[in-house]
């Protein structure tokens, strides 16, 4: 009796966690007991919620740790096919643009018809820059000869001036050993030369040089090929005139002109080939 009054707190506090425990185990094995009902079921719900919840966040952990290596994997896959998704995208819109310049071409074809054309493909550039020329990937098997014109839908590009039987050479009009006639479209008139020029800021332009001071030449003029010299067919667009020099000294007027394309980005010419080969000398 002595021992159970000395220790009776003692022993009742084991009793009770025991039968806590007991109960625990109990009720998880239970799918339908209400403890709403009775003062133990109160007590046991937080305790049981929290045991519950250690539970599962330790299981949770043990999960991501196993399946970690799997996530990382999926997740490399991932990124390679976002990848392809990606490169697919962009050969979609470089077929896109593609497809657009053809269409240009073509229709430029259509509306030009005293000539035949060649379409090329440009393969790259055939020295250190494009004022070395390009190579395209049609020569003598096709029917390109030296110093035929090339050109694009939207205006002049330069001469052939190297071929072999599936490959040629153009040279644009920015390198300054290519020369051809100017025609002005606003004057009517052949006023002069026009020949591949850089100003200086090494901005790759041409300049017309007249006969004399007199000629009649503005800013914002249209010059075309004017058709002399038996090379290049007349009314190939060449470019707009930006500036006037007048050197008094040489009694002479040239003309600064903006070529219509842009030298440095091509990717596909047509050589222009005349129906009857004896109108051009080549």
């Amino acid at each position: 009796m002595k021992f159970w009054k000395k220790n009776k707190l003692i022993i009742i506090i084991i009793c009770l966690c025991i039968g806590f425990f007991a109960l625990i185990g109990y009720t998880s094995k239970r799918s339908n007991i209400n403890f709403a009902g009775n003062g133990v079921g109160i007590i046991l719900n937080p305790i049981q919620e929290l045991f519950y919840k250690v539970n599962s966040k330790i299981k949770n952990t043990v999960s991501f740790a196993f399946n970690f290596s799997k996530v990382k994997d999926q997740n490399e896959e991932l990124k390679k096919e976002n990848a392809k998704l990606k490169n697919s995208i962009i050969d979609y819109e470089n077929i896109k643009k593609e497809n657009k310049r053809l269409r240009k071409m073509v229709s430029y074809e259509n509306e030009n018809d005293k000539y035949k054309y060649i379409g090329c493909s440009v393969l790259g550039i055939a020295g250190n820059s494009y004022l070395d020329g390009y190579i395209i990937n049609k020569g003598t098997n096709d029917g390109i000869s030296k110093r035929m014109v090339a050109i694009t839908n939207e205006g002049l590009v330069g001469q052939v001036t190297s071929v072999g039987s599936n490959w040629s050479i153009i040279q644009t009009l920015g390198n300054e050993n290519i020369s051809v006639a100017g025609f002005n479209q606003r004057s009517q008139e052949a006023n002069g030369i026009v020949k591949g020029y850089k100003d200086d800021s090494n901005n790759v332009l041409a300049k017309m040089e007249t006969s004399n001071l007199e000629a009649d030449i503005k800013e914002g003029d249209t010059i075309l090929t004017s058709g002399l010299g038996q090379i290049y067919p007349k009314g190939i667009l060449i470019g707009k005139i930006t500036k006037i020099i007048e050197d008094k000294g040489q009694f002479v007027k040239y003309g600064i002109i903006k070529p219509a394309i842009n030298m440095s980005k091509l990717e596909e010419v047509f050589i222009v080939v005349p129906k009857d080969k004896r109108q051009v000398k080549y």
